[in-house]
């Protein structure tokens, strides 16, 4: 196994390469000073994070410090034109853009007394600041993001404007230029809002958590120990992608990155024990697009679902715990179907292989995460504290892994071993800014949306438009948003496609769904719009991992797109599952009468009852993924097809089969008929299966 992961790394350098027409490339320049230059500024910026994650200081002031330090990076990174590598040396027209704009971020922090002395009565210099920080923002999100978020927040700008202006059935008194500007820039209800506030306080930690962890070698780690465990297996390469992606998605967050990092080994393995290049890469899209759905470090947007709703993060982690892993395990399980219907084999693996061995070897990268679930949901405490403590103990690690490594083998160790150590934590640090970068311009120009919708109230009005729409059908509307993200998605990063869609659409759907009679937690509601914003990664034409993943298989993107979002398809039903089922947010009861009120949580804390949710939920999606493919123990009619799709409501919705369904006395009786169902067909199919072989061999 060690020799076949050493061949794919050859593969690794012509991988990056097909990069550069996925991602936005960073320019290059050939200058030591540039490099260092641009480094010790990624640097500081992460100890200051580091700093006010321990110190406290106003939230004005680090918002206003954090998007100076993205702005900062933002123009020296990256070059004018997106997609496209730079040789040259740094334009003049960057350096200017980045001294005013970071002059321009600083500005609420370095005038914050004299603003607050004068709240509202802003000067001339003040809006002028503010004009030329949004424009700035604006250029720095196209570079970074594309033009879609900046155009998006401009039309929203505009409507705040020209409200007057408007057709009748969305028209305002209008907002006058003072009052626009200081709204978005000089209060935290704009540009300095909830989405930036995120960033600053729970997302960066948790990035440069995922970074340190990383550098240290846990990802290499995850990959090596799902390979030992699983490659043997049929489609054994396959089958270690989901779980390697699994494991490094709990820490990274991203789902190209997951991609990229697990996908360069495991997509040329696939490859070879008989997939397809665009199944491979299909398998690796759908691995490492859901990785964002996996606790303990979800998605950011999962961060700003907790501020938004007022939740703790634990409460977030513990409703995303179940459909996150009945997600993984039903992919799982149509890799174990496309590898029955292809006949493929296991890897051959050496017998000095010790699996004991592989594991034992990384269980200190375990420490962190340990150390961050228990100070979340055994001390609990903020995810600030959880990151920094986790944080701490990965310090400690990196610094002392190599020299004890060294005692351990009886070599001497030398002052050298523990600079290796400064060195790799330095670099994690430097890593972790520049993928700050995008989350913090981004948060910037959603905060834009959010403090529209809070200054002209539009979103009274898109509920009575949406409303008018989709009348009180409630699916619709769900539908509609799914359909909204989806769009949305293909040319805005998660994070801020969760906060356009949620905070135009959510309310909405908690209203209409009060008025027709269910009572939906709002966190039921953000929680679909945040899986249909990930689904977007792998929705062609524009599917950002789908490219990252065709770039390493050699495939056609949108095909490896399109396959991707039909392994895909069995996680579009589990967020309408949850929206009408929220047991499988582990949610027995809301208290509150208000659809709004995300508080009045009734949590299922019976492990029995938490067991049977989990075990019919996989169920039903393994009934869905095997009606997806057409096979279970063997190839399905349409009437097992058929059957198989019957298990899907009985088993994830059953509270509404018992409504619905004259004959389904209760949910209980839904979950019975549903197993019983799935285990009829299983052993039908088994019993097929085994005559068929006995007639083979008899022929």
């Amino acid at each position: 196994m060690d020799k076949n992961l050493n061949d794919i790394r050859t593969n690794t350098e012509s991988a990056q390469e097909k990069e550069e027409f996925v991602e936005v490339k960073t320019r290059e320049i050939n200058s030591s000073f540039y490099i260092y230059f641009t480094s010790i500024i990624c640097f500081a910026w992460s100890v200051f994070q580091l700093y006010i994650a321990y110190f406290p200081m106003n939230t004005t002031m680090s918002r206003s410090a954090h998007l100076a330090f993205a702005i900062c990076l933002l123009f020296l990174l990256y070059p004018l034109k997106i997609h496209k590598k730079a040789h040259s040396s740094l334009p003049f027209y960057d350096i200017a853009l980045c001294v005013v704009g970071t002059l321009a971020a600083l500005y609420p922090l370095i005038e914050f007394y004299a603003l607050a002395q004068r709240p509202g009565d802003y000067t001339s210099f003040d809006i002028a600041v503010s004009c030329v920080a949004v424009v700035v923002l604006f250029e720095a999100g196209r570079r970074i993001i594309g033009p879609a978020l900046p155009i998006i927040a401009a039309i929203f700008l505009a409507y705040d404007y020209f409200g007057q202006y408007m057709p009748d059935i969305i028209a305002h008194q209008g907002a006058s230029l003072n009052k626009l500007a200081g709204h978005m820039y000089l209060t935290t209800e704009g540009v300095f809002g909830v989405p930036l506030g995120v960033s600053v306080s729970f997302i960066y930690l948790f990035v440069l958590f995922g970074s340190l962890l990383e550098r240290a070698g846990a990802g290499q780690y995850f990959i090596n120990l799902a390979f030992a465990l699983l490659g043997k297996f049929r489609g054994g390469p396959a089958k270690a992608s989901v779980i390697a992606s699994g494991l490094t998605g709990m820490v990274s967050g991203s789902s190209t990155a997951n991609v990229v990092t697990v996908g360069t080994f495991t997509i040329p393995l696939m490859k070879k024990a008989g997939l397809t290049s665009t199944k491979a890469g299909a398998i690796e899209v759908a691995a490492g697009v859901n990785g964002q759905l996996m606790p303990p470090i979800m998605g950011a947007a999962a961060f700003i679902i907790a501020e938004f709703l007022g939740l703790s993060y634990t409460n977030v982690m513990i409703a995303a715990v179940i459909p996150a892993f009945v997600c993984y395990l039903s992919l799982f399980f149509i890799v174990h179907l496309e590898s029955c219907k292809l006949g493929l084999k296991g890897m051959e693996q050496g017998a000095g292989i010790s699996k004991l061995k592989i594991f034992v070897s990384g269980l200190h990268y375990l420490i962190p995460i340990l150390v961050l679930l228990y100070t979340l949901l055994i001390a609990n405490e903020s995810p600030i504290s959880a990151a920094f403590n986790a944080i701490c103990v990965l310090f400690l690690i990196i610094l002392f892994q190599e020299p004890v490594k060294k005692m351990a083998h009886g070599e001497d160790v030398g002052k050298e071993d523990f600079i290796i150590g400064f060195a790799d934590i330095f670099w994690a640090m430097v890593t972790a800014a520049k993928s700050m970068t995008t989350i913090a311009i981004a948060t910037g120009l959603a905060g834009i949306i959010v403090g529209s919708i809070s200054l002209t109230g539009v979103g009274q009005v898109l509920s009575e438009v949406v409303e008018n729409l989709a009348g009180n059908n409630i699916v619709l509307i769900l539908f509609l948003t799914a359909i909204m993200s989806l769009i949305l998605g293909m040319g805005l990063p998660t994070t801020a496609n969760y906060i356009v869609v949620s905070s135009l659409v959510a309310p909405v759907i908690l209203f209409l769904a009060h008025k027709n009679g269910f009572l939906i937690p709002a966190i039921a509601v953000h929680l679909f719009v945040f899986y249909f914003g990930i689904l977007a990664d792998d929705t062609p034409p524009v599917g950002i991992a789908a490219y990252a993943a065709a770039g390493i298989a050699k495939a056609n993107p949108v095909t490896v797109g399109v396959q991707g979002f039909f392994y895909d398809l069995r996680t579009t039903i589990l967020p309408f599952s949850f929206v009408f089922n929220n047991k499988l947010l582990l949610i027995e009861s809301v208290n509150s009468a208000n659809p709004n009120d995300a508080k009045g949580i009734v949590w299922i804390t019976n492990p029995l009852e938490m067991a049977l949710i989990f075990g019919t939920a996989l169920v039903g999606m393994f009934a869905f993924s095997s009606a997806l493919q057409g096979y279970f123990v063997k190839r399905v009619s349409m009437l097992e097809r058929a059957l198989l799709l019957c298990v899907v409501p009985l088993t994830l919705v059953p509270n509404m089969c018992a409504k619905y369904i004259p004959f389904i006395a209760n949910e209980y009786v839904s979950y019975a008929i549903g197993v019983s169902l799935y285990a009829a067909l299983f052993a039908f199919q088994w019993i097929q299966n085994k005559a068929e072989k006995r007639v083979g061999v008899g022929v």
